[in-house]
């Protein structure tokens, strides 16, 4: 019978439209009278019968009065094309989900902890960790300053620059004020599935729509670019002028890790669900390279370099090529390869003094707990990881990166390791 169905095409069809109508008379058969049921079961035998012979022209007899069974006896469903298309969504809904679930799930970087390797959104100007309108002008800081100087100088592109800026994952928004007040409200994002739509402000009673706002993270609108509720605008001032470079939109591998274990080096994402630490959000997923594996003891050496169970870590140890192949005559930035900083060099070049609290040293020795693994960001200077809050459970891993699909740049497809 199995070889008879490959080889025939007649079979084929035949058997397809035998578990058709068998199918709805099992949908039906509540609905049906006994004698609708015993004419479509009558001629659903005689079909089967045909099929295990394998006669062809008796096959295509059959076939054609099982059909004709069908219509005479069984229901016609009500907007059938509807139906069928609906059940096509739904298979095609189902299949997407459980590629996300066991296969591919697609994730979006919201911060630069993962510089330069993985970008998150990075925005000109950027005041989210400055006070934009502090009253004392003569005290403003120097980041301040720069900040404005940065907003001053931007450019907007237009036409085909702008489309093809919009590919390299860059977006702008410039807003000018339409009448003199302060800011009278501003909306929250409007979105379709997980787009940005649109996005309000009002001022003077004047409402402003930005359309197809960026995706900004973690981090607000207003907040990024440095607005004050209290300011007062004047028609023609620019409330709102900025570039957003979005964040990196990758697949995570789901199903490589349901064979192997994680390895050193591999740029994981994992659920903060049971990190024990006041300022770690418990319901978000993060991503880090994996630095430490179960029961390793590790320290944070001056010279920016890991040492696992005293081993030294470097450039020739896979997946930290990049990592440890800065020059260790420059200091330690933002966003760029830099190794791994402890307190006392965060202290030594003017970093954020309580950077990685739990290795103030390069003599302090954390024994990572069994089950538990340890991750760090490749920027070493802007990374909240296990330099402040240690390991976390080993089950909270989802998986690796895999593919970064948007924006187009030299980040694009399976090098970011």
């Amino acid at each position: 019978m199995t070889l008879r169905w490959f080889i025939s095409k007649t079979v084929r069809e035949a058997t397809v439209v035998h578990k058709h109508y068998r199918r709805l008379l099992a949908a039906q058969r509540d609905l049906l009278a006994p004698a609708a049921i015993g004419g479509v079961a009558e001629a659903l035998n005689n079909l089967q019968a045909a099929i295990a012979d394998g006669h062809t022209g008796r096959i295509r007899i059959k076939a054609e009065e099982m059909q004709f069974a069908g219509e005479k006896w069984l229901k016609p469903y009500p907007k059938a094309a509807w139906r069928e298309n609906v059940e096509v969504l739904l298979v095609a809904l189902a299949v997407a989900m459980a590629i996300r679930t066991f296969f591919l799930q697609p994730f979006k970087i919201p911060t630069g902890s993962m510089q330069p390797t993985l970008f998150g959104v990075v925005s000109v100007p950027d005041f989210t960790k400055i006070n934009a309108w502090q009253e004392d002008r003569e005290k403003i800081s120097a980041e301040v300053r720069e900040q404005w100087k940065a907003r001053a100088a931007l450019q907007i592109p237009s036409g085909w620059d702008k489309v093809k800026d919009w590919f390299k994952g860059n977006s702008y928004i410039q807003v000018v004020a339409e009448a003199d007040g302060v800011i009278d409200s501003f909306t929250p994002p409007t979105k379709i599935l997980i787009f940005n739509l649109k996005q309000s402000l009002s001022i003077g009673g004047v409402t402003h729509t930005m359309w197809f706002p960026p995706d900004l993270g973690e981090q607000s609108l207003a907040k990024r670019a440095g607005i004050d509720p209290s300011h007062v605008y004047h028609k023609g001032d620019e409330v709102i002028k900025m570039k957003v470079s979005t964040g990196d939109h990758l697949f995570v591998d789901r199903m490589s890790y349901n064979f192997c274990k994680p390895d050193r080096g591999e740029i994981v994402v994992f659920e903060t669900k049971g990190i024990d630490h006041p300022q770690m959000p418990q319901d978000q997923f993060y991503i880090k390279r994996l630095v430490v594996l179960p029961g390793e003891k590790v320290q944070i050496g001056d010279d920016r370099h890991l040492r696992i169970n005293g081993q030294r870590l470097d450039a020739s140890t896979p997946h930290f090529e990049n990592v440890y192949g800065y020059n260790p005559n420059l200091k330690p930035k933002d966003s760029q390869f830099s190794g791994h900083v402890n307190r006392t060099v965060a202290v030594t070049y003017g970093l954020y003094p309580n950077l990685a609290p739990s290795f103030p040293d390069a003599q302090t020795v954390y024994e990572n707990a069994g089950n538990s693994y340890m991750v760090m960001g490749d920027n070493t200077c802007n990374s909240f990881d296990s330099r402040a809050w240690g390991g976390f459970p080993a089950q909270n891993v989802i998986g690796k990166s895999f593919f970064v699909y948007w924006p187009l740049t030299e980040r694009f497809g399976w090098g970011n390791r």
